[in-house]
């Protein structure tokens, strides 16, 4: 069977557009990929931490945000400086220069995560910046401050058969 001159030319144009989708599916999964390290991980990655895109997670120092506009200089530490750990963390200076300015939950003691390159001046060059919630967002626990007190279980009365009693936050004023 002979294979006419227009099919080839559309056999040959249909494999380099699946080769081109290809091509460009594979180096943009490369390019788009970021490993996640610790501060103490980053440095004990050796020569392949300055050649990788990574974030790097860790709480801002207190006093150490420098910003002018939508650039920002600060020093991640392991550890909340409140903890007793915060003088044995180990500490990354960090530059971010974004479109954006900063988070406005970016602040002393905030957990911040950089994305970006580290260089071979021993500074992190992020280019995202986040910043996580601080804790008083959080839900209060059951031992924690601020949280209610918890209710008594009730239980039903099977003395009378009568339905159980509600407990009296939830009762009317008819009742």
């Amino acid at each position: 069977m002979k294979i006419s001159g227009n099919s080839a030319r559309i056999g040959i144009a249909a494999a380099i557009i699946v080769g081109t989708i290809g091509w460009l599916a594979y180096t943009g999964y490369g390019a788009n990929k970021s490993y996640y390290v610790t501060i103490a991980e980053l440095g004990g990655m050796g020569d392949k931490a300055y050649h990788s895109q990574l974030r790097v997670e860790g709480f801002v120092q207190p006093g150490s945000i420098e910003q002018n506009g939508t650039h920002v200089d600060f020093v991640l530490n392991e550890f909340e400086s409140h903890s007793p750990k915060a003088s044995s963390g180990r500490l990354l200076k960090v530059t971010y220069k974004g479109s954006e300015p900063p988070p406005d939950t970016f602040k002393d003691d905030s957990q911040a995560l950089a994305e970006g390159s580290y260089g071979r001046d021993g500074v992190f060059h992020a280019n995202v910046l986040q910043a996580k919630c601080a804790s008083k967002y959080a839900p209060a626990g059951p031992n924690k401050p601020g949280a209610a007190p918890a209710a008594a279980p009730v239980k039903p009365s099977t003395a009378s058969g009568a339905a159980p009693a509600l407990p009296p936050s939830n009762q009317t004023a008819a009742n």
